[in-house]
């Protein structure tokens, strides 16, 4: 039955989450910012319920209909539709009390932060017309993960009024945006926004004669051969935020010798390019996200002892 459930909920797709958590607490950590592990954790909690419930969702609407879709591309539930609809009522649940409880200790910039998640993430397998049929799948994954996640933790551990302030009454909505945090956390969502967006664009690229049969027109429908391009694009501006954060003395300079890793993730993005294949080189690009946001989340470690 574990097993079962692990698979339903693709439990080794959840790196994704994990490993940006990992990045935004070593950053905290190597700012000297006193982290609330209270609240820390009660996200986190939060953050993966709901990640396994999206996952569900996918795998519950993409089992409909199999007749409509081609054999490769069959969802197989690894339970009856009852349970695994029920499956999915109980993950959310969960995740929207603790979402809920997160906002009463906080303030309604969370409350309102964790609404859009939630509404981006149904949105993004269920509707009338699914985010993730249309161009914007590997934006708004790469958003949700590389900059949503990191705000939030970030907000809930620094001193109020950091990054934004908001204050609403029957008469008024003040809204007060601080510059310097906003694009310092920018530039570093860039790493996990990058390394996130790429894993998405890798599997619409390998399923692109599939989607296009199910009327499933994802960004590479709409790029063509230029989805390529913008896969090693993004990769080189995940180093590139590394550069300009050491430059400009947000990170230290030991997260500089991430910048090697990139004879790895080249060799990966030239395999990519010569063959894009959902049962071989789609994997390349998890392989990518783990060396790239393994390598920073260490280094960024690194520099809190140094």
């Amino acid at each position: 039955m574990i097993r079962k459930f692990l698979n339903y909920v693709e439990i080794r797709t959840k790196i994704t989450s994990t490993f940006t958590f990992a990045m935004a607490i070593a950053f905290l950590m190597y700012q000297g910012q006193v982290i609330d592990w209270k609240l820390t954790l009660l996200f986190f909690v939060s953050m993966f319920l709901f990640d396994l419930t999206t996952t569900a969702i996918n795998n519950y609407i993409d089992s409909k209909g199999n007749e409509q879709i081609l054999p490769g591309n069959v969802q197989i539930l690894p339970f009856e539709r009852k349970t695994a609809l029920v499956l999915i009522y109980i993950l959310l649940g969960a995740s929207i009390l603790l979402g809920l409880t997160l906002a009463y200790f906080t303030d309604m910039v969370i409350l309102i932060t964790g609404g859009v998640c939630f509404l981006c993430g149904i949105l993004y397998t269920y509707g009338p017309v699914p985010i993730s049929r249309q161009p914007l799948g590997e934006v708004m994954s790469g958003a949700f993960y590389g900059i949503l996640i990191p705000f939030i933790i970030f907000y809930i551990n620094t001193p109020k009024g950091t990054y934004i302030t908001l204050s609403l009454s029957l008469s008024t909505i003040s809204f007060t945006l601080q510059v310097v945090p906003i694009l310092t956390l920018l530039l570093f969502a860039v790493i996990p926004f990058c390394s996130t967006a790429n894993i998405m664009l890798a599997n619409n690229i390998c399923d692109l004669e599939k989607d296009i049969a199910v009327k499933r027109h994802t960004l590479p429908y709409y790029i063509g051969k230029k989805a390529l391009a913008l896969f090693a694009l993004l990769y080189y501006g995940t180093y590139a935020a590394v550069f300009i954060m050491v430059v400009f003395k947000i990170l230290s300079p030991i997260c500089l010798l991430s910048l090697l890793t990139l004879f790895a993730v080249q060799r990966n993005i030239n395999k990519f390019y010569n063959k894009q294949e959902k049962s071989t080189t789609f994997i390349l690009s998890i392989k990518n996200f783990i060396i790239i946001m393994g390598t920073n989340v260490l280094l960024i470690l690194i520099s809190v002892f140094v």
